[in-house]
């Protein structure tokens, strides 16, 4: 009866505003403009009781896996009927699913479905590259494929919502979490951050297929001090508007459904109990109709933080910041009654969460059918499916980047015999990387089985030759057999999986272990030789690139790694990839990216008293943006439309770029501006467009850009966004380094 009686009222709700004109006030979200949703939430709103409406700002955790003994704790059950829970993570599996959403929806008095979340940062069951890796492609139609993917994966297996993407933008190559962006820089990170919200969401939120995305962490955790995870961050405001707010604004703008706060404190105020960023910015200036879920405990963390004396002000401050989901901390459910008792908050303030919790929940179509996404057949057919694992191949070769090449690549495939080396050679379990949601090694081919399948008649030497970590040397001898016994040799080094990724922050980003006195040894051969790298942090390879013939960057390459590299090391693939973030020479460099300022005594070598260091470069290993091909590409015809434009004008930017080598490839074209005399000073240059285009050899294709007065626009002296009249450069080339210029003026 009870589920008749929502029913029919939810029914009404649509049948009575069928004729209505729209009357909700447009959102740059995306979100709440359906008017018959918003009539429906309105309609549940008001059945519910203070204790439900709480219940639904409640999220708790699962512990149950679909690959084992599934165990669900009675007191969550008894919650979940007392209509105090409003989502669940970590239940996983169409059938887990059903059995927690029936309880929700048949035994609570009001039967509203929970929502279920799950980390699927890089694929669910098929697993892509880490998410800096998919970033290094530049291609935003594979990044939003591979998100795609995910999604119809884990939605298959019955879950609503993933706690991606993170679009922190990560300076601190340290930082354990580097791994999970999409690198340093705020407009190409703004253009992933939208191709991954699309990616996961789809064209509807309606299609069964879809997933909630999750813009976190919200805001400047990539900025911790010393890159270690969960740090204090104190920046300016302006560096906090120019650099780490906007690929969160580019995700609001692409609908994205719900955001996360993040843990760290900002500027003296714990974010989650920040109202001048999650409330004044996020929904009132940004007008974000989705809902807000704390990071896991970070409500509770308010007191760890100093600036709560127990959990009633922890609440009360995460509520009135406009935090609408408590994630695991048990503290709205605990606390929010008294505070409304007490006048702390108010029920409107409650209403708009649950109302916020609602419309997602309607959106996904849950109280139209509560079981739409349990379906065991379709999670069979979907998860590991040989079409997903086949773009997971496509998508991970596109990611890595060639470092370096001696004219050692590619390999002929007529090689007679392959050493392969190394301790990420055979290695299944940590190819995918941290954040692998319900990825097994087991299912992952290892670059070692890519390269037997990619050259079956050829002899393959293999010797580990090394632990990742460990100290020993013990299997050197047997690796340096292996190489003196091959035409050809490949050494796979680099990071294990946990380490890199949440609470996995790197105080030196050296190679572990003993890495680097294998690859110094085997390349004292004189062998052509290549390194493939695996690895979540940009490395410290300096030595590396003065000594080792190639080197190819695969970071952590997920369920296909393998066969991914085999494609690039034989020709089949030519690699594209440029680096999502700059690769110091060492530590002692960091943070460094490109867009820095020029100071007033840039570096000049013979002169003392400049910006520099006495015992290193000023410069990058590999600059932001850098990455080879098997072929080269040759820029010229650098033009602009104009020498000076008005504030309405269009600068039109060309070049031609030929394709001069033998093999067929792709470039990334990009294109920088610097502003010369701001009203504050401007960084030496910044990223506003590129295009990947691909080129047959040696054919040339004509590239064109466009600027306006808005892509030159910036936080002014009195911190209003836009463009200053002044003087312009304008960059075009492959990488933040190598560049052509001209100059323009705005007026």
């Amino acid at each position: 009866m009870k589920l008749k009686i929502i029913a029919a009222i939810l029914l009404f709700a649509s049948w009575s505003c069928v004729n209505k004109k729209t009357a909700i006030v447009e959102s740059s979200s995306k979100l709440g403009n359906d008017l018959v949703i918003e009539q429906k939430v309105d309609s549940v709103l008001k059945l519910m009781t203070i204790d439900e409406k709480i219940g639904q700002l409640n999220q708790l955790t699962g512990n149950g896996e679909v690959t084992g003994p599934v165990s669900f704790a009675n007191e969550y059950q008894e919650a979940i009927r007392r209509g105090e829970v409003g989502s669940m993570l970590n239940v996983n599996g169409a059938s887990y699913t059903y059995k927690v959403q029936k309880i929700a929806v048949e035994e609570s008095r009001l039967g509203i479905p929970l929502i279920f979340g799950y980390d699927v940062i890089h694929g669910y069951k098929t697993i892509f590259p880490i998410p800096l890796g998919d970033a290094a492609s530049w291609d935003l139609e594979s990044i939003e494929k591979s998100a795609r993917i995910a999604a119809i994966e884990a939605s298959a297996a019955g879950q609503h919502w993933t706690f991606a993407p993170m679009v922190d933008i990560a300076r601190d190559p340290r930082w354990g979490r580097v791994m999970e962006g999409a690198g340093e820089d705020p407009y190409y990170g703004s253009q992933v951050a939208i191709a991954r919200v699309k990616g996961f969401q789809g064209n509807s939120l309606a299609d069964p297929n879809t997933i909630v995305a999750c813009a976190k962490h919200f805001v400047a955790y990539g900025a911790a001090m010393g890159g270690r995870d969960y740090n204090t961050v104190d920046i300016s405001d302006r560096t906090l508007h120019e650099v780490y707010l906007p690929p969160f604004k580019a995700a609001v703008d692409a609908g994205v459904g719900t955001f996360m706060s993040s843990f760290n404190e900002l500027n003296g105020i714990p974010v989650t109990g920040n109202k001048g960023m999650v409330k004044e910015i996020l929904k009132e200036k940004w007008h974000f109709n989705g809902f807000i879920v704390s990071d896991w405990g970070s409500i509770r963390e308010m007191l760890v933080h100093g600036i709560a004396t127990n959990e009633y002000e922890s609440a009360e401050l995460a509520m009135n910041a406009g935090i609408d989901m408590d994630m695991e901390g048990h503290i709205y459910i605990n606390q929010l009654k008294k505070l409304l008792a007490d006048g702390k908050i108010t029920e409107k303030q409650i209403d708009d969460a649950v109302r916020r919790i609602l419309r997602i929940k309607f959106m996904l179509g849950l109280f139209d059918d509560p079981y739409r996404y349990c379906d065991t057949a379709r999670e069979k057919e979907l998860l590991l499916n040989p079409r997903h694992l086949e773009i997971a191949r496509e998508v991970s070769r596109k990611s890595m980047v060639l470092l370096k090449n001696n004219n050692v690549l590619p390999f002929s495939k007529n090689v007679k015999s392959i050493a392969v080396i190394g301790p990420l050679a055979d290695n299944q379990d940590d190819i995918i990387g941290t954040w692998s949601a319900r990825g097994e090694g087991k299912d992952a081919i290892s670059v070692l089985t890519g390269i037997k399948q990619k050259v079956p008649t050829a002899r393959i030497n293999y010797a580990k030759g090394c632990e990742i970590t460990d100290e020993s040397k013990v299997g050197f001898a047997k690796a340096i057999a292996a190489a003196k016994n091959a035409d050809v040799v490949l050494v796979v080094v680099g990071e294990a999986a946990m380490m890199s990724g949440e609470a996995l922050s790197r105080a030196f980003l050296d190679l572990p272990g003993v890495q680097k006195d294998l690859v110094l040894e085997i390349n004292k051969l004189n062998k052509p030789m290549v390194v493939v790298l695996m690895n979540g942090h940009p490395l410290t390879i300096e030595w590396m690139d003065k000594s080792v013939p190639a080197i190819l960057e695969a970071w952590l390459p997920g369920t296909m790694g393998g066969p991914a590299v085999a494609d690039i090391l034989f020709g089949d693939y030519n690699p594209s990839g440029k680096l999502p973030i700059t690769f110091p020479r060492n530590v002692g460099q960091i943070p460094l990216f490109y867009y820095h300022k020029n100071t007033g005594r840039p570096r000049v070598e013979a002169e003392r008293y400049t910006s520099k260091y006495i015992d290193s470069p000023n410069t990058p290993l590999y600059p932001f943006g850098y990455g080879l091909s098997y072929t080269t590409f040759e820029y010229s015809n650098f033009n602009i439309s104009a020498n000076e434009i008005g504030m309405k004008d269009t600068l039109k930017v060309w070049v031609d770029i030929t394709n001069t080598g033998k093999y067929d490839g792709e470039e990334v074209v990009q294109l920088y501006i610097r502003d010369l005399d701001g009203s504050v000073t401007r960084p030496v240059k910044e990223l506003k467009a590129f295009k990947k285009v691909f080129i047959k050899s040696g054919e040339k294709v004509k590239t064109e850009f466009t600027l306006t007065a808005n892509d030159l626009a910036f936080y002014t002296r009195t911190m209003e966004f836009k463009a200053e009249p002044g003087d312009f450069k304008v960059f075009v080339g492959g990488n933040s380094h190598d560049l052509q210029e001209l100059s323009f003026r705005l007026k």
